[in-house]
C-alpha cells in the first residue's frame, strides 16, 4: 500500500529529473530551459528576435575579455523560436545528437 506522500515524492523527482535533462524553450511559458535553470524570454517576437541577434553577435566577439563563445549557441537557441531556418538546425542537431548517445543495440 503506497502513501499519498510517496507518490507525491516519486512524481517531483520524476519531475526534477525530466527538467534537469531539458536543454530548448517551453513555448507554453516562454522561457528559455537550460538543465535545471530558466530564464524568462520576451513574448514579443521582436524582443526575442534582437535578444537572439545580439548574443549571436556578442559570440562573435568571443575573443574579448567579458564577452565569450557560449553567447553564440545560446543566441542561436533564442533564434530557433522564431526562424524556421534555425529550428531546423536545431533539430537536426539534437537528433544526431540523440543517435550519438544511445547504444546500437
Amino acid at each position: 500500500m503506497t502513501n499519498r506522500n510517496d507518490r507525491q515524492e516519486t512524481t517531483g523527482s520524476e519531475k526534477r529529473r525530466r527538467r534537469a535533462g531539458r536543454f530548448g524553450i517551453d513555448h507554453v511559458n516562454h522561457r528559455l530551459m537550460l538543465g535545471s535553470f530558466s530564464i524568462g524570454l520576451p513574448h514579443s517576437r521582436i524582443g526575442r528576435m534582437a535578444i537572439g541577434a545580439a548574443l549571436v553577435f556578442c559570440g562573435l566577439l568571443g575573443f574579448l575579455p567579458v564577452l565569450g563563445f557560449w553567447m553564440l549557441p545560446l543566441g542561436l537557441l533564442v533564434l530557433s523560436h522564431d526562424l524556421s531556418i534555425a529550428r531546423r538546425l536545431r533539430r537536426r542537431l539534437a537528433v544526431w545528437w540523440h543517435r550519438r548517445r544511445t547504444p546500437a543495440g
